[in-house]
């Protein structure tokens, strides 16, 4: 019966993105992939879309945050990302993290302060660090590797609406031989906009592993999640 609730609330949440994947002037999704659509903005740690971005420079002509209207400094972006840090801003933990792991801005590879960030940011509430600690317990990276400790993350973080961590559910699941659990996974991130996990579905399907049904609807949800995420000003901006 434990079993069954855990299924029941890994599978019946996380079906809208998580928040931080909508732009916070739009209100809407941003496109897929991010990075190329948007620019994180570490003044305020919000993810702005191209679209607002561009609209707001040739409103404004200044090249000020278009979220918080601070100065957009290229100089510095470490002292600027400690300073949200220090207001226990949980997406700045898990930059600072990133920062320490890569060695950049100054910082010497850390994985091991890495790795109480991302722990730390988290605890917080922070889908995008229990997505990179689901990795590195799944791939034994700065941590002895614990696949149960590494789907329990990416568990927390699907059931928030990322993406990527829903995807790994999927994926680890259809590497197990269980092709209905991993269609049930990709079902919902297909729905949000990602295209993996369609053209997975669609595999499945071609294999015997999803019914045609299951396709159609995945495909029917992905196009409406693509739709949703289009706007004038971003049509511009591409």
């Amino acid at each position: 019966r434990v079993a069954e609730l855990k299924d029941e609330q890994l599978y019946s949440q996380g079906h809208e993105r998580v928040e931080d994947d909508f732009c916070p002037i739009y209100t809407l999704p941003i496109p897929l992939p991010m990075e190329k659509h948007a620019s994180l903005n570490v003044c305020c740690m919000k993810k702005v879309c191209n679209g607002c971005g561009l609209a707001f420079a040739l409103k404004s002509k200044k090249l000020d945050c278009p979220f918080c209207r601070a100065p957009m400094l290229t100089d510095n972006e470490l002292a600027r990302v400690q300073a949200r840090v220090d207001a226990n801003d949980p997406a700045a933990i898990t930059l600072l993290g990133d920062f320490h792991y890569f060695g950049q801005h100054g910082l010497e590879r850390d994985v091991q302060r890495t790795i109480r960030l991302w722990r730390e940011a988290a605890d917080r509430g922070s889908s995008e660090a229990q997505m990179k600690l689901g990795n590195c317990y799944c791939n034994g990276d700065g941590v002895t590797l614990d696949e149960a400790k590494g789907l329990q993350y990416w568990g927390k973080a699907a059931c928030q609406g990322h993406l990527a961590a829903r995807h790994n559910l999927g994926a680890h699941e259809s590497a197990c031989g269980n092709f209905e659990r991993a269609v049930r996974h990709w079902m919902i991130s297909a729905k949000m906009g990602d295209k993996s996990s369609l053209d997975n579905i669609k595999a499945m399907f071609a294999a015997g592993h999803a019914t045609k049904q299951q396709y159609g609807e995945a495909l029917v949800g992905y196009q409406a999640s693509t739709e949703e995420m289009k706007s004038p000003d971003r049509e511009r901006a591409s």
